[in-house]
């Protein structure tokens, strides 16, 4: 599977690309140390990111959580990383959370990609609820959720804990399956 949307490809990770993922991480680690910091700690070293591809492979072929990448199109950089977690088949429901190269941060390539795996989650998964959850000082992810037709439901208290930090509250929002 891949979708393309303007300049960009996004499609499940692949086992080529744990190069890419390393590179990734260690260009952004400053990025990625607050709010994805299993992620860094996975791919400190290429050894790593091969064994995090691996068990990111085995967990959409279990259809658990979907990792994926966002690269140039004719390019295999990876400059994004996108993924639809916390599926619950039953609730039909899942939870974006993303992350950008800081090279390509503000020129809407997040809300573009959040917008058609968006449509993908409703149309291929059958998920009828999809939730975006982010600090209120992350305006950046505001600003994604809301351009994409997310709604703000309410506020999570403590529901996450940075390393190193106090459990912080967290917005939840939410965007519904809409049957015409």
């Amino acid at each position: 599977m891949q979708i393309n949307c303007s300049i960009y490809t996004i499609q499940p990770v692949l086992s080529l690309d744990h190069w890419g993922i390393y590179d990734f991480v260690s260009a952004n680690k400053d990025r990625l140390n607050r709010y994805f910091p299993k992620t860094l700690a996975q791919n400190l070293t290429p050894e790593l990111s091969q064994v995090f591809v691996e068990n990111k492979i085995r967990e959409f072929n279990s259809k658990k959580e979907i990792l994926f990448t966002l690269k140039p199109q004719n390019a295999n950089k990876i400059v994004g990383l996108i993924y639809l977690k916390a599926i619950d088949w039953i609730k039909k429901q899942g939870e974006f959370a993303y992350c950008i190269d800081y090279k390509h941060k503000g020129k809407g390539v997040i809300s573009e990609a959040i917008a058609l795996l968006s449509k993908h989650a409703f149309n291929e998964l059958k998920l009828e609820t999809l939730q975006i959850i982010v600090h209120k000082s992350n305006t950046p992810s505001i600003t994604v959720a809301t351009s994409c037709h997310f709604t703000w439901i309410k506020t999570l208290k403590k529901a996450f804990t940075p390393p190193k930090e106090r459990a912080l509250n967290m917005e939840l929002y939410e965007l519904y399956h809409k049957i015409n």
